[in-house]
């Protein structure tokens, strides 16, 4: 083996002064390997990278699951649930919630949002971590006002900012003499930025007493239970030995439900764009056929010398297998060099933005996977591998006496 592998470098290199097109041909596949295995890199490092952040985002930010009321009417004995639910190990925090429809006013501008009643103590999880400005304090002030969190987009779309009184009026039916809304001012104490318009521009978040006061709950009333659990990998799990003793007039959703939408298309995102990327190196790797039967053109007389003074046809074969492999090594090492340079410029300077509209994030996020290195690797090697097979055998087949004498 060391004889062939001594003559595939040697091949290899091209040291002969007329196999100036030569090289030429083999850089270009070796540039075209590099090129489908840098694509390839990072494109799944990018599809990672997205799915991980937004997961991560709505994993963080939504209720892992949530119990609602079949009826369209609130939980009426809510503290008893809530009791129920003490015996589930899993859960690691849950709250009851009173949410609904409301109209949310500054001085400058009116529009429609959801307001959602939750506990007062600041959460180690979801909307506390994604502040952008001020704090999160729903207590009331000195000056008697209760604290409100709303999103960036909806503090744009009223042009609030911290400190700015904010008026919710609620009204069911029909507004009249004798069906007034009810009407509280807040002061915007923090506005949180997830990049997700449908946390963003949704929610505003109150203590659950004003919002009682403001829907007219009793103590024991609210519309839903919010759940979250240690493990977020076994949700449907957990889902199932819920639904054991949480039954009718209840129903149970998780966020794999409630989001399903997004979860699906990152997924989709996930699993196709590696197959269409993945076509850069099949077609590089196919390249090399017209390389290493250019490579066996050349080497015609080589091949009849080596055959003359005994060399087999399986040792010849190799020679050409080999030299194939060693363009598509040199080839993957580059290609691997430049995902992981794109890694570091990415990660450290942001070099490819977005809109944060409609990719929820304002760059595109990286997150390489040690298996993809491995599995691009091998199926390179295999595509070239089967891509040199062919050349190598027509050279193995080759009749030394007519190659001897080729050019004459």
């Amino acid at each position: 083996m060391r004889f062939e592998w001594y003559l595939a470098k040697r091949y290899f290199k091209g040291s002969r002064k007329s196999s100036g097109f030569l090289s030429f041909i083999k850089y270009m596949s070796i540039a075209g390997i590099a090129i489908g295995a840098a694509g390839l890199l990072i494109a799944l490092s990018i599809v990672h990278g997205f799915k991980s952040t937004i997961n991560g985002k709505i994993m963080e930010f939504a209720p892992h699951v949530t119990i609602n009321s079949f009826v369209n009417r609130p939980i009426e004995r809510v503290d008893t649930l809530l009791t129920q639910l003490d015996r589930y190990s899993e859960i690691t925090f849950k709250q009851s919630v009173i949410q609904g429809q409301v109209m949310i006013q500054t001085r400058d501008n009116v529009t429609g949002t959801t307001l959602k009643g939750v506990d007062r103590e600041v959460p180690d999880h979801g909307i506390a971590n994604y502040l952008s400005e001020g704090d999160y304090d729903l207590s009331t002030d000195t000056s008697g006002l209760a604290g409100i969190v709303i999103g960036k987009e909806l503090a744009d779309d009223l042009q609030a900012e911290i400190g700015s009184v904010i008026t919710l009026y609620t009204i069911e039916g029909i507004p009249s003499l004798i069906n007034s809304p009810e009407i509280k001012q807040f002061r915007l104490s923090g506005i949180y930025e997830t990049g997700i318009d449908m946390f963003d521009g949704v929610f505003a978040l109150v203590d659950r007493q004003h919002a009682r006061s403001l829907f007219k709950y009793s103590e024991t009333q609210a519309d839903a239970v919010e759940i979250r659990v240690n493990d977020d990998t076994d949700i449907s799990v957990f889902k199932e030995s819920l639904g054991q003793t949480i039954i009718f007039p209840f129903y149970i959703e998780t966020i794999f439900t409630i989001f399903g939408n997004i979860f699906a298309w990152v997924e989709l995102q996930e699993n196709m764009i590696p197959l269409v990327i993945s076509g850069m190196i099949i077609v590089a790797a196919f390249n090399l056929i017209g390389a290493i039967l250019m490579m066996v053109l050349e080497r015609t007389r080589d091949i009849g010398i080596l055959k003359t003074i005994g060399s087999k046809s399986k040792a010849i074969r190799r020679v050409f297998l080999i030299e194939g492999l060693l363009v598509a090594g040199v080839g993957l090492a580059i290609g691997i060099f430049i995902s992981l340079l794109f890694y570091y410029l990415q990660v450290n300077y942001q070099i490819i933005p977005l809109s944060q509209e409609n990719y929820y994030m304002s760059y595109a996020p990286v997150e390489p996977h040690f298996i993809d290195f491995v599995i691009v690797t091998l199926v390179t090697f295999i595509l070239s591998g089967l891509a040199s097979w062919f050349p190598a055998r027509v050279a193995a087949n080759t009749d030394p006496v007519k190659v001897i004498t080729f050019g004459r």
